[in-house]
């Protein structure tokens, strides 16, 4: 059987296995942390990346776009989280791009806060990955925004809600929810659906 290989506190691996939920994808989730596992995630993967997933036949694939890159290429129609003409493909792309530029921003910030002693944390460098990460939102929150209501779950909204609730988790005090109401929205409709409550935030 396929695995994800990572824990679901990372909005990478978490994005992968919602949207392997609705693609119809089996698979094994193997909660390896590359901190407190580090040594056991390595011989899986020596890169020690979240996520990994280990195809049946031993390939690893790694960084979740490119996982789910090849997931949707061989999904039904039905079953696809993309659009297939080019500029609704671009537009879907573009909004993914600045949610993926948050989450990175994101994660960076609570590193910073989290594993970096204080005495060496750079403080112009916090300010400036968070000048960048509240500046993805705004372009996330305004491209949601412009996007027809959906409650069917495609590759913006799984994205947009697995990165919003970690981003809320994590650091609610450098991302105030109320100033991004269409993002809190979205999360609010698709947290509560059964792909993402199957595998939470956690």
């Amino acid at each position: 059987m396929i695995k994800l290989i990572g824990m679901m506190d990372s909005p990478y691996v978490r994005r992968v296995a919602v949207s392997l939920e609705l693609y119809g994808v089996a698979f094994e989730s193997q909660p390896l942390s590359v901190f407190s596992t580090f040594e056991e995630f390595s011989r899986i993967n020596p890169a020690v990346k979240a996520p990994t997933l280990v195809l049946e036949n031993g390939t690893r694939l790694m960084d979740s776009s490119l996982i789910l890159n090849y997931f949707e290429a061989q999904a039904a129609p039905e079953r696809r989280l993309l659009p297939v003409t080019p500029d609704a493909l671009a537009n879907d792309l573009q909004t993914l791009g600045f949610i993926l530029a948050a989450a990175e921003k994101a994660v960076q910030n609570v590193y910073e806060h989290n594993l970096r002693p204080a005495e060496k944390q750079h403080n112009p460098w916090i300010e400036r990955i968070t000048v960048q990460l509240l500046a993805a939102c705004r372009e996330w929150n305004a491209l949601l925004e412009a996007r027809p209501e959906n409650a069917v779950a495609d590759q913006v909204a799984v994205t947009s809600t697995v990165i919003w609730t970690f981003i809320q988790s994590m650091i609610p005090h450098v991302v105030n929810a109320g100033d991004f109401k269409k993002i809190q929205a979205v999360a609010d409709v698709f947290e509560n659906q059964a792909a993402f409550k199957k595998y939470p935030f956690s």
